[in-house]
């Protein structure tokens, strides 16, 4: 799934699962709310997707109390280790990179392909121009096939490159991708081979934070074991995902 880390990260802050008062602490659930069909603002202007009912499912079977926020992706995980939220559920690929300087939980959505999306399945792939979303797992990738990078902070961003033509192709989550080409009437198809990135998407949380992590995970295996987990992934991916 997506995306790689931006540089060096603020230093973390502590935070704990209690306020001084003994009342719980509201976890603030960071994403996105730009990559559907993980995350999105809805017509309500409010985060929907397949992250919105997982974590919210999370939460419930976590017994916390739990809002939502939106970041741009490009700062993410800055904003994370600085404490503006508690977690990172935004289509996060698990990378050694990023273990670095966040933690993960263990992954809710498995590991998938990512895919070349054009005007032509006869697009230059690897002597053209490919865009792809800042900071992504999907940009270093084409930084390294011979193909030249055109990268963009959002996702439509790079779509609307290969709709003008200033991009020969798009690189992104095949997940991603699939509901795009289907809506474009014929515009977009898929090019070329899949190609495997990632380890999974896990939910990000700062190191200091390994209680909350611990709960999250014991949440996410309780999903997992009761069938709950793939049910979201086939409502929202459809019945070709890949589930556990």
């Amino acid at each position: 799934m997506k995306k790689i880390i931006l540089g060096a990260a603020a230093l973390a802050m502590t935070a704990t699962l209690a306020m001084a008062d003994g009342h719980a602490k509201t976890i603030r659930m960071g994403t996105e709310g730009a990559y559907a069909p993980y995350n999105f603002l809805n017509d309500a202007g409010e985060v929907d997707g397949f992250e919105r009912d997982v974590g919210d499912e999370l939460c419930k079977r976590a017994e916390l109390t739990c809002e939502w926020v939106t970041n741009d992706w490009d700062s993410i995980i800055p904003n994370l280790t600085s404490g503006n939220y508690d977690t990172i559920i935004a289509g996060m690929s698990i990378t050694d990179e990023r273990d670095e300087v966040i933690d993960f939980t263990q992954d809710y959505f498995p590991p998938s392909a990512s895919a070349y999306v054009a005007k032509s399945a006869d697009a230059d792939l690897t002597g053209g121009i490919v865009a792809a979303q800042t900071s992504t797992i999907q940009s270093a990738y084409i930084a390294e096939s011979g193909a030249t990078l055109l990268e963009f902070a959002t996702y439509d961003e790079t779509i609307a490159a290969v709709m003008s033509g200033e991009a020969d192709a798009v690189f992104a989550d095949k997940d991603a991708l699939l509901p795009t080409v289907e809506e474009s009437g014929g515009e977009l198809v898929v090019a070329g081979d899949d190609v495997p990135l990632g380890g999974g998407v896990g939910m990000g949380l700062r190191e200091s934070d390994g209680e909350l992590r611990a709960k999250f995970d014991a949440a996410i295996t309780s999903m997992k074991e009761d069938g709950s987990l793939n049910e979201l992934i086939v409502k929202w991916f459809g019945e070709g995902a890949a589930t556990y």
